[in-house]
């Protein structure tokens, strides 16, 4: 093309030079100059094109293409054992507000997935609580009128099942292996919207937000509202990773979270052959080994779960494990954060030897412990919590108050121990604040000495440090307070 290009304006100089030089020839001269050179531009412009269509797609383009595919094949395999939930319930209307009205009825909607061909579906608990009526509707439009087998408040899951055979089932994937920041889809209801499937990835695991009293969750930015409640979490081989349970902040806030296949696929068996879970339990409640509370217990060590109270006479407790001990190992396991110890517990059957690997004092120990069955929530204590009044004692340089734990403000608050002090205020952003500190916490030791007044914690606190321990809700908790604010 250059070469033509030099070939015309050689020609056109020639030409130019050897004619008469009269300005209406020059003027008619550059007109068909100009007319020749956007000829060329138009032709050159129109071959560039053609050249661009005639390329195969980039790679990028080829790799969405196939990550969409991908998508699309999840949904068809998974769709089919997806269900969708109505449920009734119809209660009472209090007496003295609705006179008259008699019975009045609920209707939710939810999601399921079908994991056993003869009928055998998996959901949340708080899809179907207190259900009168369940209605179960299938991909291909059928109906069933479904019976709730069994129930566990503990994780959130519950089993239904329909009269029907040979159905299409969900497998399941093993939650150990998820990765963080890998594709997962979601298939559900929101809104009462069939067969909805939103993308995202995984966005963190082994959450725990206090909405249930056993909980590891996977995070994941797909998609979640109101009715994906028990619909699955896949991920691109189309295996379920877990089952879409909690929405935390606004709708498509992009934080929801799913209960972990290894529980669902463990809780659904038992649920599905005796009607209710039994699952392994040691007796202690226990938190994350900060950098701060390392310190406060002289420990140099990076994970482990510290124990924050031992169940008297559980199996911990017969074992010699004491609040303040740091779990390390369980048999072969490392425990580097407390969910570890958790799910290491939880794969272990009722009335099994376990070796626990103890810090304690600095001094390293191993420690045998047979698992007991775990209580039901009620035997674990209360979790209620109520308002205290505004009158109390301040410990103002760490920005908290506290005040003494009278039988009334002991029952509102739900609590039933020994403590004597509770924190009735904590003021935002100071040195309490920071450390977890919240209003309503017992507290029971400072320092690992029992807090029997006000002049007891304000003894611990002179140094402008103190370890704390504290009852909140079920269980208590270390807390390292430091610096005034």
């Amino acid at each position: 093309m250059s070469h033509f290009l030099r070939f015309c304006r050689s020609t056109f100089v020639q030409q130019y030079n050897s004619q008469p030089t009269s300005s209406a020839y020059r003027r008619l001269v550059w007109q068909g100059a100009g007319l020749l050179g956007a000829m060329l531009f138009v032709w050159f412009c129109a071959s560039q094109t053609s050249a661009l269509n005639a390329q195969p797609p980039s790679h990028a383009v080829e790799q969405a293409t196939a990550l969409s595919n991908a998508f699309s094949q999840v949904a068809e395999k998974v769709s089919p054992a997806v269900v969708s939930i109505k449920v009734e319930a119809k209660r009472q209307a209090p007496k003295g507000l609705f006179f008259g009205m008699g019975p009045e009825s609920s209707v939710r909607g939810g999601s399921g997935f079908i994991f056993q061909s003869n009928g055998a579906i998996l959901t949340n608990n708080h899809v179907v609580d207190d259900a009168d009526d369940v209605e179960v509707k299938l991909q291909d439009g059928r109906t069933f009128s479904a019976k709730v087998l069994g129930t566990d408040p503990a994780t959130d899951l519950a089993v239904l099942k329909i009269d029907a055979k040979n159905l299409p089932v969900a497998n399941f994937a093993n939650s150990d292996n998820a990765r963080v920041g890998e594709w997962v889809v979601a298939i559900g209801s929101p809104f009462g919207l069939d067969y909805t499937l939103t993308v995202g990835v995984l966005s963190a695991k082994g959450r725990g937000i206090g909405a249930n009293e056993i909980e590891d969750y996977l995070q994941t930015d797909a998609s979640i509202n109101p009715g994906n409640s028990g619909g699955p979490l896949i991920n691109l081989q189309g295996e379920v990773l877990g089952i879409n349970t909690v929405i935390v902040g606004p709708r498509n806030a992009g934080v929801g979270f799913a209960i972990p296949s290894n529980i669902v696929r463990r809780v659904g068996e038992q649920l599905l052959s005796h009607g209710e879970v039994s699952r392994a339990w040691i007796g202690v409640s226990f938190q994350e080994l900060t950098p701060e509370l390392a310190k406060s217990f002289g420990s140099k060590v990076k994970g482990g779960a510290l124990v924050s109270q031992v169940v008297p006479h559980g199996p911990a407790a017969n074992a010699g494990i004491k609040s303040g001990d740091i779990i390390e190992r369980v048999d072969d396991k490392e425990v580097r954060e407390g969910r570890d110890l958790l799910r290491a517990v939880l794969d272990k059957q009722v009335d099994e030897k376990v070796r626990l690997t103890i810090l304690r004092n600095g001094k390293r120990n191993a420690v045998q412990v047979t698992t007991g069955e775990r209580p039901d929530s009620g035997k674990l204590g209360a979790t209620g919590r109520g308002r205290p009044s505004r009158q109390g004692s301040p410990v103002s340089s760490f920005g908290f108050n506290v005040q003494e734990l009278t039988p009334d403000i002991a029952s509102r608050l739900g609590y039933e121990g020994a403590g004597k002090l509770f924190v009735r205020d904590v003021e935002p952003g100071s040195a309490a604040d920071k450390a977890g500190l919240q209003r309503g916490d017992v507290i029971l030791e400072a320092d690992r000495k029992p807090v029997k007044s006000s002049a007891d914690l304000v003894a611990a606190l002179k140094d402008g440090q103190a370890l704390l321990r504290v009852n909140r809700g079920r269980g208590s908790l270390f807390i390292a307070l430091r610096g005034a604010r």
